[in-house]
């Protein structure tokens, strides 16, 4: 069933593809397929399982491998997903509000896109957590596995305010130009100096609105043409990383641009005005390369390509660590069979590419089959009064956020509040249903 869906998927591709406006902006539909593909390897690769005194350890390879903490810099590809969600929200919300769409239907329109393919790894894993309990699992390896099977989620809740929030952000960027990244960026760094200088540590959840809207920002930038020649944008790709490479020499920031357990402060989680210079430096690095984008992904091999990962890529992001999650509770009980190498050893690095491509081959048909909610059908619905989106943004991002950071068991057993959240979002949005006419 999963192979003859992939099939489908790639006949569909080839037919969007051939089907591409001229106008097409398709630089910003590669760099998200390709965030996603570099996203999805570095989890299988950075997780690096292995068997230590009888426990299975995930994701020790940046702390037992330090130098790979540099590749963060390239790695680290979240930045990415914002200013490309910022050149989308743009064009999206623009388009609207001149037809005159609501903003609450746009709204829930965006967020049907976002979240229903969340939907059945949530219906998969609540079950499967709650029956884990209750027949008497250690708690604590079901909230490992739900913890790493659901990280993905973290997004999701961040990305829903944001998306909430792109209309008056879209607006006070058309008025303040690059004033109004700045007074974000300044923000971002104001919240870094009262959390880890004053010792004020509760603001610093802030930033994930002050960081994330900053690097949003970028995307208006782009979709208004705000950064014109080659000269500008290889300034802005040299500033930021003039401004990252300080920020972490001078400045209280580790290497590592995303979260590590050995280091008392960290640049993702929450995220650090580090992460506002990351995505300078790779916007300015998108624009450089936007014209040779543009020109190869006329090709129809290269755009079909991209057209068939972005058909799936919420589904490949929500359920690529499922997959891993799965691998490794079978080796478990086959006696952790592929779990004794370790991290960064020469042999560790030879079999990567079988263990990624284990991997692949498991996900690419998951992926096929549950893709289908990824295109959920056209909402003529009326327009819901604006405070039903608005509540159920503020239950995802509080489902969704508990979820990624407790998994599904916590040590007051299971994590109800997280689901019961999560399910008010989905019901109080409107997101399953849609009266198609």
């Amino acid at each position: 069933m999963g192979m003859t869906q992939l099939t489908r998927t790639l006949t569909t591709a080839r037919a969007l593809a051939d089907a591409t406006p001229a106008d097409r902006k398709r630089s910003i539909d590669f760099l998200r397929a390709a965030s996603i593909l570099v996203v999805v390897l570095g989890h299988w690769l950075m997780a690096s399982p292995e068997i230590v005194d009888g426990r299975v350890q995930i994701g020790r390879l940046l702390a037992d491998a330090p130098w790979t903490q540099w590749l963060t810099w390239i790695l680290q590809v979240m930045p990415v997903f914002f200013f490309v969600g910022g050149y989308a929200n743009a064009v999206a919300w623009r388009s609207a509000h001149g037809r005159g769409v609501a903003y609450a239907v746009w709204l829930r329109s965006r967020l049907r896109r976002l979240i229903l393919p969340a939907v059945p790894v949530l219906l998969f894993w609540v079950p499967v957590a709650a029956v884990a309990l209750a027949s008497g699992l250690e708690p604590s390896l079901i909230k490992v596995a739900t913890q790493a099977a659901l990280v993905p989620t973290w997004f999701l809740a961040t990305y829903v305010l944001i998306v909430m929030t792109a209309p008056w952000t879209l607006a006070t960027w058309d008025r303040f130009r690059w004033s109004a990244f700045a007074a974000f960026a300044f923000l971002a760094g104001t919240v870094d100096v009262l959390a880890l200088g004053f010792g004020f540590h509760d603001v610093i959840w802030l930033n994930y609105l002050f960081v994330w809207n900053a690097v949003h920002m970028l995307g208006y930038a782009w979709a208004d043409g705000a950064i014109g020649g080659i000269v500008a944008r290889l300034s802005t790709a040299i500033g930021g990383l003039v401004a990252l490479a300080s920020l972490v020499f001078f400045g209280p920031y580790p290497i590592a641009m995303v979260g590590l357990d050995n280091v008392a402060v960290t640049n993702s989680n929450p995220p650090k005005v580090t992460l506002v210079a990351l995505g300078i430096f790779q916007f300015g690095l998108a624009m450089i390369f936007e014209s040779r984008l543009e020109s190869w992904l006329t090709r129809r091999r290269p755009w079909t390509a991209v057209i068939a990962v972005n058909g799936s890529i919420m589904s490949l992001y929500l359920w690529h660590l499922t997959v891993m999650v799965a691998v490794l509770a079978v080796s478990l009980g086959l006696g952790g069979i592929g779990l004794g190498l370790d991290p960064d050893s020469p042999l560790w690095w030879f079999t990567r590419p079988i263990w990624v491509g284990f991997l692949a081959i498991l996900t690419l048909p998951v992926v096929a089959v549950v893709a289908r909610f990824e295109r959920p059908q056209r909402d003529r619905r009326p327009a819901p009064p604006v405070w039903k989106p608005v509540v159920a943004v503020l239950a995802l991002c509080a489902g969704l956020g508990l979820l990624a950071k407790n998994g599904l068991v916590d040590s007051d057993g299971f994590n109800l509040t997280a689901v019961a959240l999560t399910s008010v979002g989905i019901l109080a949005g409107g997101l399953v249903g849609s009266n198609e006419t």
